[in-house]
């Protein structure tokens, strides 16, 4: 079983790169490696093309028109790898790699003010700068690691191990790559407008990519949008696009998606979204009468309920939204929440919920659920799941990855996502209701429930093994057994003289 604790060279590598780190901070290091990583990944498939160009007599390897054809960043002279290594044991690299950035930036437009541009800051040890950029002396970008994703699977595993070194700040800007997987298995965004309100990293956006590749649909077919607020975050998901070639619009720069919606008009056809749990200082003192709050207004101490109906604006008239919130919102009774919650399942928007297991998140060991809303069941698949809701229990579902983190293995996902197709009739499966697991809910048993989300209210406990021995026979036998065994043992004061008498002690 292939996990993310143990995935081959991308952990040697960590570690090399993790012993250079001193007594930088695990936030400030992360930048600096995934910089070089990322300076290294252009360079590499810039370079390539140039060898490729320079044994051609008829082309110009400088002619920047032959790289932009192929999707290819073009990397001035000063930006090179090659001089950056032959430069990386003098005083002077950190300025040199910030002129390295600043360089690729100006050649291309996508890239500008994304790039991290403080390599040359006095707090920055020089002597283990050089030794990093040493340490990446494997190739990231040319054709055939651009085929095995091998700067891909770096740069998550590099995300993961960052969030876990973060701890709580690190879930600001990556979510488990087995949560986000199961999302999209089941939001399967094959084509169309697909969107994420707190992008972080962009991990959503990379499954999605990944999603319709194994699917063989056509990458053309999909158009990313997204925003992030934490303009070091928003800079990480644009270079995390970037090096996978992957289009998107994350807006000119980080923003509020609250305060500061940069895709007013926009109705997407797939809604993917980690939300930061249980945020208190949203300013949602400001936004009492904005129209978003269709289903009642949220409260002001806890964003959960304003990021759901941020969600349903954007949906377009058959689009599924499918995002990870705090196990609480399933059952909070506070006032206003409960209102949206009530109106949300009248309007028939809730389609299934999914309880996961704990310890999947880095950054906290809050319970987490996974919600799904459409705007139009009947438009989803083939059976009519009108005034249903699917409920399923998956916390027994994982396995431990390393002592204090759970991910859910490809079976879990498997069974969770083809119980929920089964159910809206995408899959050619019968649905069962599963004593445990899951349930078909009818709005009605909700509404009896007083609108309460959690799973575990529905599905029932799981079916036990049926014991037929009758309870005063059972109690008999097990008596006699433990009378049985009692009289064979020796007692203590026996034990005691046996012990004497082997040091030599006679009675």
């Amino acid at each position: 079983m292939a996990t993310t604790a143990n995935v081959g060279f991308e952990e040697k590598l960590w570690l090399m790169a993790d012993k250079l780190r001193g007594s930088m901070d695990s936030s400030e290091y992360k930048h600096v490696v995934l910089g070089l990583l990322f300076l290294k990944y252009v360079s590499d498939a810039f370079e390539e093309k140039h060898m490729e160009l320079s044994e051609d007599e008829w082309a110009d390897p400088e002619d920047k028109d032959e790289y932009e054809a192929e999707n290819i960043f073009w990397v001035p002279k000063e930006a090179r790898w090659s001089y950056i290594k032959d430069n990386a044991k003098k005083p002077e690299i950190g300025q040199i790699i910030d002129n390295a950035m600043l360089a690729i930036e100006k050649e291309n437009t996508s890239l500008r003010g994304v790039l991290p541009k403080d390599y040359a800051r006095p707090s920055l040890d020089k002597t283990r700068l050089g030794e990093t950029i040493d340490l990446f002396s494997f190739n990231v970008g040319d054709k055939e690691s651009r085929s095995q994703d091998v700067l891909g699977r770096v740069y998550e595993y590099f995300l993961s191990k960052f969030a876990s070194a973060e701890g709580k700040n690190g879930g600001e800007f990556y979510t488990p790559s087995s949560v986000v997987k199961l999302l999209v298995e089941m939001v399967e965004p094959y084509k169309g407008r697909i969107y994420d309100p707190c992008c972080g990293s962009g991990g959503m956006f990379v499954q999605s990519e990944k999603f319709v590749e194994e699917h063989q649909g056509k990458l053309g077919d999909i158009a990313v949008y997204g925003q992030e607020s934490n303009p070091t975050t928003w800079r990480l998901a644009k270079m995390n696009l970037a090096i996978r070639g992957i289009d998107s619009n994350l807006g000119d720069q980080n923003a509020d998606t609250f305060h500061n919606d940069l895709h007013k008009g926009l109705k997407a056809d797939y809604i993917l979204a980690n939300p930061p749990f249980n945020v208190s200082d949203w300013g949602g003192d400001r936004l009492r009468e904005d129209p978003r709050w269709a289903y009642g207004v949220p409260p002001v101490g806890n964003a959960n309920y304003a990021w759901i109906q941020h969600m349903v604006s954007k949906l377009s008239p058959s689009g599924t939204a499918g995002f990870v919130l705090a196990n609480g919102s399933m059952s909070t009774s506070n006032l206003s929440e409960l209102e949206i919650r009530k109106n949300l399942v009248n309007q028939d928007l809730v389609e299934c919920i999914v309880t996961l297991p704990g310890q999947l998140f880095y950054s906290t060991q809050i319970p987490v659920s996974l919600w799904f809303l459409t705007r139009n069941k009947a438009a989803v698949g083939q059976r009519e799941r009108k005034g249903e809701v699917l409920f399923i229990d998956a916390r027994k579902l994982g396995f431990m990855a390393d002592r204090t983190h759970k991910e859910l293995a490809e079976e879990d996902i498997k069974k969770v996502s083809d119980t929920y197709h089964a159910w809206r009739g995408t899959r050619d499966q019968n649905y069962e209701d599963i004593l445990g697991f899951c349930k078909a809910t009818t709005l009605q048993e909700i509404k009896e429930h007083e609108y309460i989300l959690t799973p575990g209210r529905y599905v029932g406990l799981e079916v036990e093994i049926e014991d037929d021995e009758p309870y005063e026979d059972k109690m008999n036998r097990l008596t006699s057994e433990l009378a049985e065994q009692f009289a064979k043992s020796k007692t203590l004061e026996d034990k005691i003289r046996d012990v004497l008498k082997g040091i030599g002690y006679e009675f």
